[in-house]
C-alpha cells in the first residue's frame, strides 16, 4: 500500500492484446481502460507490464510472419513501441488517466543502484497518479549465447515490479485460463489444474512452446 492505496501490478501478454491476425485489438484496449479506471475508483493504484511492441512494429510494417533473428525483432520492437503507448494513452484519455512508458532491461534490476533508480521512478509516478506501462527494453536487450541482458519470459518482469513497488497483487492476463496438463488450444481433453501446492518436475514438463505466432 502506497499513499492510503492499494498498489497492483498487471500484466499483459501479447496474445491477449492482438487479435487472430496479430492486429492491436482496439476494443480489448477499451475495455482495459474502463477496468483501471474502476480499479482507481476502488483505491487501487495500477502499474501496466505490457507486451505486444514487437507484434505492433509488425503489424505496422505488413508483416505478418514473425522474424527469427534479433536485428528484425529488436527493429519490430522499436516501431512497434510508439504504436502500442499511443494505443494505451489514447485509450486511457477517455477516462483522463495519464499513462508513461517505462522501459527496464536486465541492468535495471541486476545492479542495485539502477534497481533502486528505477524503483524511485515507478513509485513517483504512483505518487503522481500516473498508470505506469512497462515493457522490458526490447530494442537493446539481447539473448546471444553467453550474455544474460535479457529479463528473460516477460511473466518476470512483473514479478521483479511487483517486489520493488512492494504491490499488494499481482495478477498475470492471458488467452487461457490457467495451468492445463496439456494445450487446451490443440487438446479438447486437457484438464485445469486449480492448485499448485509446489513446483516440481511434473510441473515444469507442463510447460510448451508459444501458443501463437506472435508470442515468445
Amino acid at each position: 500500500m502506497r499513499n492510503g492505496k492499494k498498489v497492483i501490478v498487471i500484466k499483459i501478454g501479447s496474445s491477449t492484446l492482438v487479435n487472430e491476425q496479430g492486429k492491436l485489438d482496439r476494443a480489448y484496449f477499451d475495455g482495459l481502460a474502463a477496468q483501471v479506471h474502476a480499479l482507481r475508483q476502488m483505491g487501487w493504484s495500477p502499474l501496466i507490464v505490457s507486451s505486444a511492441a514487437i507484434a505492433c512494429g509488425l503489424e505496422a510494417w505488413g508483416i505478418e510472419e514473425r522474424p527469427t533473428d534479433m536485428p528484425s525483432l529488436q527493429a519490430a520492437a522499436s516501431v512497434g513501441q510508439n504504436a502500442l503507448m499511443a494505443t494505451y494513452a489514447e485509450a486511457f484519455s477517455r477516462y483522463d488517466v495519464l499513462t508513461s512508458c517505462v522501459l527496464i532491461t536486465r541492468h535495471s534490476t541486476a545492479q542495485r543502484n539502477a534497481y533502486l533508480h528505477a524503483r524511485d521512478t515507478l513509485e513517483r509516478l504512483i505518487d503522481f497518479d500516473v498508470v505506469p506501462i512497462i515493457n522490458e527494453n526490447d530494442t537493446v536487450a539481447t539473448d546471444e549465447v553467453g550474455v544474460e541482458n535479457t529479463i528473460g519470459e516477460n511473466d518476470t518482469l512483473p514479478a521483479i515490479v511487483a517486489a520493488a513497488v512492494h504491490a499488494d497483487l499481482l495478477i498475470l492476463l492471458s488467452d487461457i485460463d490457467g495451468l492445463y496438463d496439456g494445450d487446451p488450444h490443440r487438446d479438447p481433453t486437457a484438464k485445469l489444474i486449480p492448485v499448485v501446492p509446489s513446483i516440481d518436475a511434473h510441473i515444469l514438463a507442463q510447460g510448451g512452446g508459444s501458443g501463437r505466432g506472435h508470442s515468445s
